[in-house]
C-alpha cells in the first residue's frame, strides 16, 4: 500500500537516499530542504519550520502517513544546535495534526552515536527546555572556544534523543497512535563526511571516536532502510527508542552492561525483602 512521506534534508545525504528508496517503491515523497525538493524551507528559523510544515501538509492533502526527519548539520557553529534540535522538534510538532489524520502514522528521525560523547549540559538543558534564545547564546559562546565548538554537535544529538524518549510515550504521540523513534548512525559516507574521511589523519581520528568493527564506515542506505522500517505499518510497538545502527560502535564504547545503573536500588530492595524472610 502506497504511503505519503515527508522527508526533511531530502536534497542530500541520508535524507536523499531515503527519499529515493521510498520513491522507487511507489510511495509519495514530499521532500523538505533549502533547494531542489518539493518544499523549500529553512529549518533554522521558527518561521521557516512552520511555513515548511504548512506547505508539506498542503501538498499532502492534509494527511501525512509518516515524517522522516533527516535534516541536520555537523559544523561547529550555533546553527548546528538550532537545526539539529528545533529544526526537528518544532517541525514535527507542526506536522502532528496531519499525521494524526493517517490510519497508521509514524515518525522517525536521525540522531547520532555522538549522543554518547561528552556534552555541555547547559546546552542540552536549554534545548530540552525549548528555549531557543538561551540555546543560541550558549552555543555561540561554545563556538568561540576551540575546545567546545565541536561539542555543539553531540550536545544537540543528546538532546534530540532525550526529546524522543520524553515525547514518545505522551498523549500527543503514543496516545494518538504515532510511534516516534530515532536512529543513531556511526560514520556515514555522505557529502557531510567527505572532507573528514579524505585524509588518513581524518579517518584515524574518526575511527578513534567511532570504532565500527562490523563492516566499517556505512553507506546512507543502511540508515535509510531502518528509518523506513520504523515508519512502516509493521512497526506497531517500537516507541521512544534511539536505535544504534553504527557497526558496533555503541557496544565497543559502552561495553556489555547497560543495566547496572539500576542495580544499587534493586540491591537495597532485595536486601529488605531478604531480611523480612529471615525474620
Amino acid at each position: 500500500m502506497s504511503r505519503t512521506y515527508v522527508v526533511t534534508g531530502a536534497a542530500s545525504g541520508i535524507g536523499r537516499t531515503t527519499a529515493q528508496i521510498l520513491t522507487a517503491r511507489g510511495d509519495t515523497v514530499i521532500g523538505v530542504d533549502l533547494r531542489d525538493v518539493e518544499v523549500s524551507g529553512d529549518l533554522s528559523t521558527p518561521e521557516g519550520r512552520v511555513a515548511a510544515a504548512e506547505e508539506a501538509t498542503r501538498l499532502a492533502g492534509a494527511t501525512v502517513d509518516a515524517v522522516i526527519a533527516c535534516a541536520g548539520l555537523s559544523i561547529p557553529k550555533p546553527i548546528t544546535a538550532t537545526v539539529n534540535y528545533f529544526g526537528m522538534t518544532e517541525f514535527l510538532e507542526a506536522m502532528q495534526p496531519a499525521l494524526a489524520r493517517s490510519e497508521a502514522p509514524r515518525v522517525s528521525l536521525v540522531s547520532s552515536m555522538a549522543s554518547m560523547q561528552p556534552v555541555v549540559p547547559a546546552l542540552v538543558d536549554a534545548l530540552l527546555a525549548d528555549d531557543e534564545i538561551a540555546a543560541h547564546e550558549i552555543a555561540t559562546r561554545m563556538a568561540e572556544d576551540a575546545r567546545l565548538a565541536n561539542v555543539i554537535y553531540p550536545s544537540s544529538k543528546r538532546a534530540i534523543s532525550r526529546w524522543v524518549r520524553r515525547k514518545a510515550p505522551s498523549a500527543r504521540w503514543a496516545g494518538a497512535g504515532i510511534p516516534v523513534n530515532a536512529v543513531a548512525p556511526g560514520t556515514v559516507v555522505t557529502p557531510m563526511t567527505t572532507d573528514l574521511l579524505a585524509s588518513e589523519t581524518g579517518r584515524t581520528m574518526t575511527d578513534a571516536y567511532v570504532p565500527m568493527p562490523l563492516n566499517g564506515h556505512q553507506g546512507p542506505e543502511s540508515i535509510a532502510n531502518l528509518l523506513i522500517w520504523l515508519t512502516s505499518v509493521e512497526n506497531s510497538h517500537c516507541a521512544g527508542q534511539t536505535i544504534y545502527c553504527d557497526g558496533g560502535a555503541d557496544v565497543v564504547l559502552r561495553g556489555d552492561d547497560v543495566w547496572s545503573w539500576n542495580d544499587e536500588t534493586m540491591r537495597e530492595t532485595f536486601a529488605e525483602i531478604g531480611a523480612g524472610l529471615r525474620r
